[in-house]
């Protein structure tokens, strides 16, 4: 016997409502929504290309907190009122922003948590030498790198270098028009043999990371070393500086490259850091724009060090957001503990998209794609979810409730395959600290390559949860 009509009627309504459907966002938004995504990741793009360190970030930050309303914490003395924005700054490379809510801190707090570093070339503490015609950096990159890419394409140096008289200077050259730039240089093709013999993962050693800064000799026939000495003397007539200040200095090197539209219909973002401003501009903008009291007390923190562990008294393994949540509970007379384990965070992190081109690394059926929203990742970690927070059944329903109820689309992610690798946030950190958390971010094509892209829509959807979070 054929199906009939209505058999195939009630079997397709019966697939409509138990099939877990995946949805795009261009079918989900209106037009009008559509443009106002464009409009909002207009800002992500200017924050993304002023902001390629975790300094710049904490400063511009720190910047926007000031033009909104927001005081230092550490100087606004005595309780807050509903309402009352505040922020602290943490040795300029993390900030936390809070936003006073209506109920008694006890009912615990909302915490959006992003990190603001990303993998770079970091130059070491001795870092000028020179070598048969050229001048170079020598460096130790941050975070997990294919090196080869670092080869070949323009750097610019940016950073913080502190001299002996105790002044600093911070240092950003070759991002505007007609400065210079700097390169690792790569062996061409026709000698590389020997080279391309080598496992993919030592194509590029770390100690051949070095970066060319210059080739003209100092003019003077009785001293040695002359390109050495040249570029020194260049950096003395410009910032004061002498070999020695290396030592006390945070100097680093990110690509050169500008943030742009990708593609004919403009619908994605092509830039480097995307791993993680890309859930930490949302975040940001997300408690700027709680535009009166929520219910319950709001903070984003903006960390450092997550690409290296997060440890260091910057990174989220260390305790100074639990110190700040203490201090806001001794405000009201409880303690932090009474706090945190009423609290609720969303570990803002980025995933990795689906990449057909590399579609073996990917399980389908458990793997984000871009323009369908932002991730929602219950687990990362490793194969056995070794080093991560595995949020509970409760909280994931919790966080789905609240999404789908307020107009956000999301989707869930796995980070690859179980077998083929993995990698970790800051949520098993906020866990620590007894407070429910999971991983909710935007899918990233090329992830941790100096060019990595996302879609438009998913920047958006990661916003819209953020605020929906706050004040929901």
């Amino acid at each position: 016997m054929g199906i009939t009509m209505s058999e195939k009627s009630k079997g397709q309504a019966l697939k409509d409502m138990l099939f877990n459907k995946k949805q795009n966002c261009i079918e989900f938004m209106s037009e009008d929504e559509i443009k106002v995504a464009d409009e909002f990741c207009e800002g992500y793009k200017d924050f993304l290309f002023k902001c390629k360190t975790e300094r710049e970030c904490a400063a511009k930050v720190e910047e926007i907190a000031l033009k909104n309303g927001f005081s230092s914490f550490d100087e606004f003395g005595g309780a807050l009122e509903p309402g009352a924005k505040v922020y602290r700054m943490n040795r300029g490379k993390s900030v936390i922003l809070c936003v006073k809510g209506k109920r008694s801190i006890k009912d615990g707090v909302r915490i959006s948590a992003a990190h603001i570093d990303s993998p770079r070339i970091d130059l070491k503490q001795c870092p000028v030498y020179e070598d048969n015609s050229l001048g170079y950096f020598k460096t130790h990159y941050y975070g997990g790198i294919k090196k080869y890419q670092w080869t070949a394409i323009p750097l610019s140096l940016h950073g913080r270098i502190c001299k002996s008289d105790g002044s600093f200077v911070d240092v950003c050259i070759g991002e505007k028009a007609g400065e210079p730039k700097f390169c690792i240089t790569d062996l061409l093709p026709h000698l590389a043999s020997e080279q391309m013999a080598r496992k993919s993962t030592e194509l590029i050693k770390g100690e051949e990371l070095n970066v060319v800064i210059g080739s003209r000799p100092f003019k003077d026939d009785e001293v040695s070393e002359k390109i050495k000495l040249n570029i020194l003397n260049l950096l003395y007539e410009k910032y004061a500086i002498v070999e020695r200040d290396f030592l006390s200095a945070e100097l680093e090197l990110v690509p050169a490259f500008t943030v742009d539209d990708i593609g004919f219909d403009r619908s994605l973002i092509g830039g480097y850091g995307h791993d993680d401003r890309v859930c930490a501009y949302p975040a940001l903008q997300a408690i700027i724009d709680i535009d009166e009291a929520p219910e319950y007390t709001c903070i984003t923190v903006l960390t450092d060090k997550e690409e290296i562990g997060s440890d260091g008294n910057t990174g989220l393994n260390s305790s100074y957001l639990k110190y700040f949540i203490e201090d806001l509970a001794r405000l009201e007379g409880f303690e932090g503990r009474d706090v945190l384990r009423n609290s609720k965070c969303l570990s803002a992190d980025v995933n990795a998209a689906f990449d057909p081109t590399w579609s073996s690394a990917f399980e389908a059926n458990n793997c984000s794609f871009v323009n369908n929203g932002v991730c929602v990742t219950k687990f990362t970690g490793a194969r056995g979810k070794s080093s991560t927070s595995d949020a509970s059944a409760e909280y994931v329903s919790w966080v789905k409730n609240l999404l789908e109820s307020n107009g956000v689309l999301w989707q869930s992610g796995e980070l690859g395959k179980v077998d083929v690798g993995g990698g970790g946030t800051v949520a098993m950190y906020i866990a620590n600290l007894d407070v429910d958390v999971i991983d909710v971010g935007v899918p990233v094509l090329s992830m941790h390559a100096p060019y990595e892209i996302v879609a438009k829509t998913d920047v958006y959807m990661a916003y819209k949860a953020f605020l929906t979070f706050f004040t929901k």
